[in-house]
């Protein structure tokens, strides 16, 4: 999780506009709070809050190619990194950072690089040639992106909301999935599946073996971190499997090439729950189950409460729900932050792909 800013066909001096994006980007620091890196010109500014996860030592943003023509600020991890590197013999690399790939591959094939990147992601890359820029954000919408236009025209790009507020007349959403252009009108779709249309896989039977090489291998890829890294750990079917898939790679990290041992001896995993939580008991027996150092969080209703303002703030919506099975999490990422780990895996989302809520089960038709 880091922090991007983009003010893009401004109309400001270097100066002014070197100011308008940090303080824009300065009220989403807490998605980077290991470097902050600033790119401007008569044309566009750039501003990225790092979180260091891949190369922490040299990776910081905004990337620029070697030509000193494209410019990048990416808010994402690119698993596919070391392959992308690997197809681009020829390119100058700068860093270790995964999302280099990105220039690298730009340079190559343009905007088709789109279709390599495997990842999260949400960019801004400008050929400061042109003044060409390109915003893209991943297939499922993992990574925050918003879009805005200020008094003057210029369009503005943010992971949050909040670092647009007061400074455009009107917000959106830029959309999963999409790509946008200087040339283009709106955000166009690049990422189209087969199975996107229901009718294509309404009688398609299930493949449990594909299924269980497919979720193997994207666990596996995840544990790319040059960083301490854990699971969250609830005790229900999901995060047990993640975290079982997880302890089982960390034992040996696979990189290009070979297996080097893991250098960071334990998988570190987390719970939180009130008093006589049934799903932190859960969690303590899948742990001692798989070896796990484990790391329970009781909670009180009134610590909820108080923690109410600043979940709002953060997830940027009252939707109840949300907030609802955001908070415990709140208050959990603040404790696994104190203890160093930067990056966690979880088994959100699964419930949303195979139907495990209710209101699946009580939908009146497929």
């Amino acid at each position: 999780m880091c922090g991007i800013v983009a003010i893009l066909d401004h109309h400001r001096t270097p100066e002014e506009a070197r100011s308008a994006v940090l303080d824009a980007s300065r009220v989403q620091r807490h998605r980077g709070p290991d470097w902050s890196g600033v790119f401007v010109d008569a044309r566009v500014a750039l501003a990225h809050e790092r979180l260091a996860i891949v190369d922490p030592t040299s990776g910081a943003q905004p990337l620029m190619s070697p030509d000193g023509r494209y410019v990048l600020a990416a808010n994402g991890e690119i698993y596919d990194h070391q392959q992308l590197r690997a197809k681009s013999p020829d390119y100058a690399f700068a860093t270790g950072s995964d999302c280099e790939a990105i220039l690298a591959r730009f340079a190559a094939v343009g905007e088709a690089c789109l279709t390599e990147l495997r990842g999260m992601f949400g960019f801004v890359l400008v050929d400061t040639h042109t003044g060409d820029w390109l915003i893209a954000r991943d297939p499922y919408g993992i990574i925050p992106l918003y879009t805005g236009v200020d008094d003057s025209g210029a369009l503005w790009v943010a992971s949050e909301l909040k670092a647009l507020e007061g400074r455009c007349t009107s917000v959106r959403a830029f959309p999963p999935g999409h790509v946008w252009a200087r040339d283009d009108e709106a955000p166009r779709p690049w990422h189209t599946r087969e199975w996107g249309d229901f009718d294509a896989v309404d009688v398609v039977p299930a493949d449990a073996t594909a299924l269980r090489e497919a979720l193997s291998d994207s666990v596996r890829s995840h544990l790319m971190s040059d960083v301490p890294y854990g699971v969250l750990l609830s005790g229900g079917l999901d995060s047990s499997v993640i975290a079982a898939l997880a302890a089982h790679f960390a034992a040996s990290r696979v990189e290009s090439g070979g297996v080097e041992p893991a250098w960071y001896p334990r998988l570190h995993a987390f719970s939180i729950g009130l008093e006589g939580s049934p799903d932190v008991a859960a969690a303590a027996e899948v742990a001692r189950s798989l070896g796990l150092v484990h790391h329970p969080l009781v909670y009180t209703v009134q610590q909820g409460i108080d923690a109410l303002s600043d979940v709002i703030w953060h997830l940027e919506t009252f939707d109840v729900t949300t907030i609802r099975s955001a908070t415990p999490m709140w208050l959990m990422a603040r404790r696994i932050r104190a203890m160093g780990i930067k990056m966690v895996l979880s088994g959100e989302g699964s419930d949303e792909l195979f139907g495990g809520y209710l209101y699946f089960h009580k939908a009146p038709s497929d």
